[in-house]
């Protein structure tokens, strides 16, 4: 007897349906990968990179750190000596260095350019901004580099509803506050090689927490750009470099500088 027609259509539209069901799967895939793949893609990609501490804050799960993922998609690149933003711009993001090396610079009331810092890979810029809703400074890059543009209010309204990510940015805040009080300290107290040693120190240990070299580096600013963020000029830069090198703790090659005596160059920073 033969089946009914219904009956013979039957598979053919389970068929059609799955068929469906798997399209629809694949599109959704392809759009929000599996969590488990993803989070080891995610883990990868922060693997080469040295933003962990803001990208990949501690005790966040899957689904949020894909969130967090995708506020540091949007990458720009910024040749040497090419102006990130500049002093007085509207103030929309915080920028994540991912490679090379920016200083940021702005106005003094004497009408004097003071160099505020120097940022490397995996360090941010653009807080400034945060408090007039207008930038302060100028961030200028001394290299070829690239950076994640993090939309502010993107990132403030997921810290919100992300713990973990909240303390991260309140902790990077905070640290950035503390070493703009240490330079003032400094500039106000400090004799040019308690400055100058201090700054060699502070970039040797900023280096070694990125993964370089600590005793061996090469000075991506000039002289003079170090006189302008230390309130010395270039003479007094000089000199003070050529009697750290007299003295054995340092040695200086044009912009290569090596630390021989790790422990008497720290020695001579103020505590």
């Amino acid at each position: 007897m033969s089946t009914p027609p219904t009956e013979r259509r039957q598979p053919q539209t389970d068929r059609r349906r799955r068929g469906r069901r798997a399209s629809d799967n694949r599109a959704l895939g392809a759009k929000f990968p599996p969590a488990s793949r993803h989070f080891g893609q995610l883990k990868a990609a922060c693997s080469q990179c040295t933003l962990q501490e803001l990208c990949l804050p501690a005790g966040v799960d899957m689904l949020d750190l894909a969130r967090i993922d995708q506020l540091t998609q949007k990458r720009q690149r910024v040749l040497r000596h090419q102006t990130l933003y500049k002093a007085g711009d509207p103030f929309h993001a915080i920028y994540a260095v991912r490679a090379g090396f920016f200083k940021t610079e702005g106005g003094t009331g004497d009408g004097r350019d003071q160099i505020t810092g120097f940022q490397m890979a995996g360090e941010l810029i653009g807080l400034d901004g945060i408090s007039a809703g207008r930038h302060a400074c100028s961030a200028v890059a001394l290299e070829d580099s690239e950076v994640c543009i993090i939309p502010f209010h993107e990132i403030e309204a997921l810290a919100r509803a992300v713990p973990a990510l909240q303390r991260s940015l309140h902790r990077l805040m905070s640290r950035e506050m503390v070493q703009d009080r240490k330079l003032l300290a400094l500039l106000g107290n400090g004799t040019a090689e308690e400055r100058i040693t201090a700054f060699l120190v502070d970039l040797s240990k900023r280096l070694s927490q990125r993964g370089y070299a600590a005793s061996e580096f090469v000075l991506r600013m000039t002289r003079e750009e170090i006189g302008r963020h230390l309130g010395l000029t270039l003479e007094t830069v000089s000199r003070t470099l050529s009697r750290l090198q007299r003295q054995g703790t340092i040695r200086v090659q044009q912009r290569l500088v090596r630390i021989v005596d790790a422990e008497a160059l720290a020695g001579r920073v103020p505590a």
